[in-house]
């Protein structure tokens, strides 16, 4: 019997190319001459891996998270990989939105893509839930490459890579 082919099917984020795309965001609020006497502020804090920014209004802060997005798509990183979430009062009649960083595939995600594979119906594809990512299995190569160009086709809410491919 032939060993089954395989492949992971994961979501990840280089968070060197994350740092450096922050860093270069700072730098630009700096000396942009519209943005920099703003008070709007970003962090970045690489164990929770989440961005903070801080504005004076919604104007500002969607202008700085621009600046931002458009330094993450110079390096590389899908803008599906950080979540903003809503705008809330902070002091001095400022606002506060918290980007998170999406890394591994969650557990009803996972499913869904699970369940989405199996509603192909392609013969002898099977799907492992293994932590945060999937292994997909089939004893024909063509079977896979089926499985991933079908994913590369759908909208999870993340990005999707496909490694380890044997």
């Amino acid at each position: 019997m032939a060993k089954d082919e395989s492949f992971d099917v994961v979501s990840e984020v280089n968070l060197q190319e994350v740092d450096n795309a922050y860093q270069q965001t700072r730098k630009e609020l700096s000396q942009r001459y519209d943005l920099k006497d703003s008070k709007a502020t970003l962090e970045f804090d690489k164990g929770s891996q989440r961005f903070t920014l801080v504005a004076p209004s919604d104007f500002v802060a969607g202008q700085v998270k621009d600046v931002l997005n458009t330094k993450l798509v110079h390096r590389k990183v899908d803008l599906k990989s950080v979540k903003w979430g809503n705008p809330e009062s902070a002091s001095n009649m400022q606002i506060r939105i918290i980007g998170t960083i999406v890394q591994g595939i969650e557990k009803d995600v996972a499913s869904k893509i699970n369940k989405d594979i199996r509603d192909l119906k392609l013969k002898n594809v099977k799907v492992q839930i293994e932590g945060d990512k999937l292994r997909v299995f089939s004893p024909k190569r063509d079977m896979l490459q089926e499985v991933i160009t079908f994913l590369k086709e759908q909208d999870y809410g993340q990005p999707l890579q496909f490694t380890n491919y044997r």
